[in-house]
């Protein structure tokens, strides 16, 4: 099983599939990991999937409500809900 640094690298380096792979088994292995909850989010909002990178997030804080999650599920909710009245008028 990969660690959180190789993991880390795998997002880096770009190779996403590989990355999703190896947290999903570490998922699967351990419920209740919540680094790796956290790092699926991180690949899947990467990969443009921003409703599976907040409930992967959600996992994270359920399990540690002090997660590096928590800021990075209150970011995606500020991206997701941010409104800019001026480009309805360009």
């Amino acid at each position: 099983m990969l660690t959180d640094v190789e993991i880390t690298e795998l997002i880096d380096c770009g190779d996403l599939e590989s990355a999703v792979s190896a947290l999903n088994d570490r998922i699967v292995a351990d419920t209740g990991d919540e680094q790796a909850w956290f790092l699926r989010g991180k690949v899947n909002w990467k990969r443009g999937n921003h409703s599976l990178a907040i409930s992967d997030y959600e996992h994270a804080v359920a399990i540690n409500e002090n997660s590096n999650a928590r800021h990075a599920l209150e970011m995606s909710r500020d991206i997701i809900n941010f409104f800019n009245p001026d480009l309805l008028n360009p």
